[in-house]
């Protein structure tokens, strides 16, 4: 069983660069590529970072970024948050594509198992305050994680919701503190479906299957036809986002 004591603080190499110095290349960074191509923003972020650039994957709808990333800048660390709770389809995923990507796939783990977390809190804190769960499994792990590194780059999508219409290729993160890539930002559904198939990179076959938003199992639902991408997450809750891009 993992503990706290067997997490590591973070993988990356620790930033070298002050947070004003971060921000003044983010922002210009943000104006330099703001109608650039996914692979233009990469390029240059693979020169800018180096091995302080990671890759946030949900191993779901963007499988596509490890490939465009480790295309450009082999060995780049991928983050994977392991909640305990995916679809199995998406662990398969997970462990496909670190099998066959030039990619080091790094678990990051929360400091409770599940069934410590059912001890503590009670069991399926998700069904009873998803935020909670989130906050413990989701959002905390990736904090820590994230604080080795100076850039991160993410899967989000404008069309995927409201809150994500304004997403920039290039931004500085006010949370973490750091440079956040979206280099995949004005692309849509069919866009992340046609690269993969003209690249062979693996999807995850829920994505295919009415789930063009994943996120664990039991707080995801298929989506109806003319649903919001993301109208199965947390169904029925107010709760529309993790808290990861908040």
């Amino acid at each position: 069983m993992t503990t706290a004591s067997d997490i590591p603080a973070s993988h990356g190499p620790g930033r070298r660069r002050s947070e004003d110095e971060l921000r003044t290349i983010a922002e210009e960074a943000g104006e330099r590529f703001a109608e650039a191509s996914a692979e233009e923003v990469l390029a240059w972020a693979a020169e800018e970072f180096g091995d302080a650039l990671a890759v946030a994957c949900s191993m779901a709808g963007d499988t596509v970024l490890p490939h465009l990333v480790s295309s450009l800048h082999p060995g780049v660390d991928v983050l994977f948050l392991e909640t305990g709770y995916h679809f199995a389809e998406t662990l398969g995923t997970r462990a496909e594509i670190a099998t066959v990507l030039p990619v080091n796939v790094i678990d990051v783990l929360p400091r409770l198992t599940v069934a410590e977390q059912d001890a503590e809190y009670g069991k399926d804190l998700f069904a009873r305050d998803p935020g909670a769960c989130c906050a413990m499994r989701k959002v905390e792990p990736l904090n820590r994680e994230l604080g080795g590194y100076e850039a991160w780059v993410t899967g989000l999508r404008r069309e995927d919701n409201v809150l994500r219409r304004n997403a920039k290729l290039v931004e500085w993160d006010t949370t973490h503190h750091m440079v956040k890539l979206n280099p995949i930002a004005a692309w849509t559904f069919d866009d992340v479906i046609d690269y993969a198939g003209q690249h062979g990179v693996p999807i995850n076959p829920l994505l295919t299957d009415g789930y063009p938003s994943i996120g664990c199992e039991p707080c995801t639902r298929r989506v109806e036809p003319g649903e919001d991408p993301r109208a199965g997450r947390w169904a029925g809750l107010a709760k529309t986002e993790c808290g990861i891009h908040l």
